[in-house]
Formats: C-alpha cells, sequence, structure tokens
C-alpha cells in the first residue's frame, strides 16, 4: 500500500517532467519555420515569410501579463529597433489556456491596433510554436541570425522590473553584434515574466 501511494504521489511530478518544453540551444536551427499563423491583420503567416537576410527576432507575449504591460515601452522600442536594421520581427501570443480571459484573437487585435504595432502580431496554436522553441515566459526573446541560427535567448534587458535602472540592454547588444557579424557576447540571460498559459 506504502509503495502504490508512493507511486501515485510521483505520478505529477513524472507528467509534469514530461510536458515541461526543453529551452532551444543557441546554436540550433529556426523550428517549425514553415507553419502558418494567424497575424492580427487576418493573413496567416510563417516564419519564413517574415524572416530577412539579416535574421529574425521572435518574442512571446501577450496582451494580459503584468511584466509585458510595464515593459511596453521597451518592448516596442527594440522591436522597432530590430525592425529598422532589417530584422523581421513577430510577437507570438501562445496563451492558449486564456484565449477567453483577454488573450483571443479580438483581443490581440484590439492590442495590436492600442499599441501601434508595426510587425506580426500572431496566434501560437495550442502552444505549438512555444513548445518547439521551450518557451515559458510572456516577454522571452529568440534572436535568430541570417543563417537562421539562434544566437541570442532570454530578456530584452537586465532589469524587466524597473526600466529607470536597466544598466545593459541585451537584446539590442545582441542585435547589433549579429548584424556585425561578431559573436554574440552574452547568449543566453533569464527571462522573467509570466507563465505561457498553455491549453
Amino acid at each position: 500500500m506504502k509503495r502504490l501511494l508512493f507511486s501515485l504521489m510521483l505520478l505529477p511530478a513524472l507528467s509534469f517532467s514530461v510536458q515541461a518544453p526543453d529551452n532551444l540551444e543557441i546554436g540550433a536551427s529556426l523550428p517549425k519555420a514553415e507553419v502558418k499563423m494567424k497575424d492580427v491583420s487576418g493573413k496567416d503567416v510563417s516564419f519564413n515569410d517574415i524572416k530577412t537576410k539579416q535574421g529574425l527576432l521572435v518574442m512571446f507575449s501577450c496582451n494580459t501579463c503584468p511584466y509585458v504591460v510595464r515593459n511596453q515601452t521597451r518592448t516596442k522600442e527594440i522591436l522597432a529597433y530590430a525592425q529598422s536594421k532589417g530584422v523581421g520581427v513577430v510577437v507570438l501570443n501562445s496563451n492558449e489556456g486564456s484565449r477567453d480571459d483577454g488573450d483571443g484573437f479580438a483581443d490581440m487585435q484590439a492590442y495590436a491596433k492600442e499599441q501601434g504595432y508595426k510587425w506580426n502580431y500572431v496566434v501560437d496554436r495550442n502552444n505549438e510554436i512555444a513548445d518547439a522553441f521551450g518557451a515559458n515566459r510572456t516577454p522571452e526573446c529568440f534572436l535568430f541570425d541570417s543563417n537562421n541560427k539562434l544566437v541570442y535567448h532570454g530578456a530584452i534587458d537586465d532589469n524587466p522590473s524597473n526600466e529607470q535602472n536597466v544598466e545593459r540592454q541585451h537584446l539590442k547588444e545582441a542585435v547589433n553584434e549579429t548584424l556585425a557579424g561578431k559573436p554574440v557576447s552574452t547568449k543566453t540571460t533569464r527571462s522573467v515574466g509570466c507563465n505561457i498559459k498553455r491549453g
């Protein structure tokens, strides 16, 4: 009986370890590049449609996370910066578990309009892309170079809680180094934000 109880106690931990996706490793190729995702414009787009000769910046985000809301100014700044440098930019909403609670398609359309998004904001259905990337937070960033290889994964900068005290803009530095043909000096950082609400 004790063995049975012990085994039952282990089941949640085991199921969690099976479900938790592995992070995409630095140097890995862009996954799911051909998968079509619904953009707030109503069009279906893939990473292949969005990436450029300069690379691709993928950000997992949403409408509802307090960290996303708090970071929205710097989010727009870095996305606009990357776009101005010719890098393809896309924001994914993978919150399949909260489509009826502020992260549905109509909510995304309204949010993108309110924020003045000038890049693709797409639905990650059934969090397929988040699982392939091993993404777990909003916001969480992945930068790919011109060869579709991952060169940076992590946070926008070193102080997601206080924009006034930022000392290093990790993502911007990674963009600049990549475009200059240099190795990215800080390849991974810790993403701080809300958990992606998987369905």
